[in-house]
């Protein structure tokens, strides 16, 4: 339905001094401190997982030397959503003047309901990280204490008891991530990197962080997480999060969260020959995700439906 008169009989009176309800700030592009774009050219993209190789074994001397083999581990998938919105304004609404003071304003309301949008379904990705039906590619949720390994083990990127943010919590899953191994279950060297928090959270993180000392504790003792610069990208507050005492830390695994993008952010404006109505629409093609289940680690407090 277009925007009429009836619903803006206030612009037509004399002495009308402001407008307001369109001119909110936005909350935009928290999830480029999560995600790495790429672009794509068709209507989903796979990224595949390869074991690698085992350890090597030591050679007995005249004895052949052991092949081994690579083999693909499980495919991640991104599927592209299209995202639209459009609004119209009539031909009478034009004629009274109205388009000049109110397109630009409900435009950039179009603008808004893109970009929150594109947060929210951003967030998901973090939000159902434990929803039992929501699976990666290996088949079991992003955050879970059983991802499976091409040498038949499992890796876990969560804590063992759930715990809320804290100093013994933090230090925890940092000695966890440091003892990730890979498809093959060799050891490998990654660290956390970023602290990605609901905005309930932000306090309690400028404490442990910062503080040059530990907190909550009349003891002199320094605050190991600030001393051996853990975590040199901080933490970030995402507020599309929807539980209150979650809180994730990226790693430095290579293909983890990715944001791909098919078709970018576009705009068009078109009269219709009927009405005389001027229509106006936004439309973008996208889709977030993540291949590698590595690339996060989580406290283990969401929930799982």
């Amino acid at each position: 339905m277009a925007i009429s008169r009836s619903q803006l009989v206030k612009e037509l009176e004399p002495g009308l001094n402001a407008l307001f309800g369109l001119e909110y700030n936005r909350y935009e592009n928290q999830h480029t401190e999560i995600y790495t774009q790429e672009t794509s050219d068709r209507a989903f993209e796979e990224e595949v997982m390869l074991t690698g190789f085992a350890g090597a074994p030591v050679k007995q001397e005249g004895a052949g030397v052991v092949f081994d083999q690579a083999t693909e581990s499980f495919t991640a998938r991104y599927t592209h959503d299209t995202i639209a919105l459009a609004f119209s304004i009539t031909e009478e609404a034009i004629e009274d003047n109205l388009y000049d003071r109110l397109a630009s304003r409900y435009t950039r309301a179009l603008a808004r309901s893109m970009s929150n949008t594109k947060q929210i379904k951003a967030a998901q990705v973090l939000n159902q990280a434990q929803f039992t039906a929501v699976t990666g590619g290996d088949g079991v949720p992003l955050i879970a204490n059983n991802h499976p390994l091409a040498s038949g083990g499992q890796f876990s990127n969560v804590l063992a008891t759930a715990a809320d943010l804290n100093e013994t919590s933090l230090e925890q899953s940092l000695i966890d991530i440091a003892g990730f191994v890979d498809e093959r279950g060799l050891r490998i060297a990654l660290q956390g990197q970023k602290m990605i928090i609901p905005k309930e959270l932000q306090f309690t993180a400028e404490r442990l962080m910062k503080s040059p000392l530990r907190t909550a504790t009349a003891d002199n003792d320094i605050n190991a997480l600030r001393s051996m610069g853990m975590l040199p990208q901080g933490y970030v507050i995402n507020n599309f999060l929807t539980d209150t005492d979650s809180f994730f830390i990226m790693t430095d695994v290579p293909n983890g969260f990715k944001h791909f993008v098919r078709s970018p952010i576009k705009t068009a404006m078109e009269g219709d020959f009927d009405t005389g109505n001027v229509r106006f629409k936004a439309r973008e093609r996208y889709s977030f995700g993540f291949s590698d289940p590595r690339c996060v680690f989580g406290n283990g407090n969401l929930p799982t439906s």
